[in-house]
């Protein structure tokens, strides 16, 4: 019994508070689906990226927003043997992005997100290759997941103004 009346009154105060979920109609996540067009993928750590923010905002035929990005990734030796061995590696990857208004190409939001991923390096060269590769996917995967929650996020504040609502 207690176990209701708590909840009942969690859910009073965050409709006093003025919480909204993202994916609710009229909240910041149905003004983002399929409204935001990536810049063109020039290589496989961008062609990732841009493949998980279309899983999650879906593709854009008509888009209200363009998304730049700029992608750095650095690998790190962090494991190492006594004969100097790398055998572990670190990816540092950082992606400075924007968000601008297709139409006055006016600057809705942006930010930079750092992330890391690591793999191993021991094994075959081939096997070290795709573990690599597999690293990049999964760290541009990570980051993606960040740009859409900070949009989400944000949301609120600048696509009232981007988007005048006529009804």
């Amino acid at each position: 019994m207690w176990l209701s009346k708590a909840f009942f009154l969690g859910a009073i105060m965050l409709a006093a508070c003025g919480f909204t979920p993202a994916y609710a109609p009229g909240g910041g996540g149905t003004a983002l689906q399929n409204t935001v067009l990536a810049a063109e993928p020039r290589d496989k750590p961008a062609f990732d990226l841009v493949e998980r923010l279309e899983e999650r905002l879906g593709p854009s035929d008509s888009p209200l927003y363009g998304l730049s990005y700029r992608i750095a990734l650095n690998p790190v030796g962090l494991g190492i043997t006594p004969d100097n061995a790398v055998t572990r590696y670190s990816l540092i990857g950082v992606v400075e992005w924007e968000l601008t208004d297709v139409t006055t190409r006016a600057r809705l939001t942006g930010g930079k997100i750092e992330n890391f991923t690591s793999y191993s390096a021991t094994g075959s060269t081939v096997a070290g290759l795709a573990a690599q590769e597999d690293a990049a996917q999964r760290l541009m995967r990570i980051i993606a997941d960040q740009i859409v929650s900070q949009l989400l996020a944000t949301s609120g504040q600048w696509a009232a103004a981007a988007r005048p609502v006529t009804e």
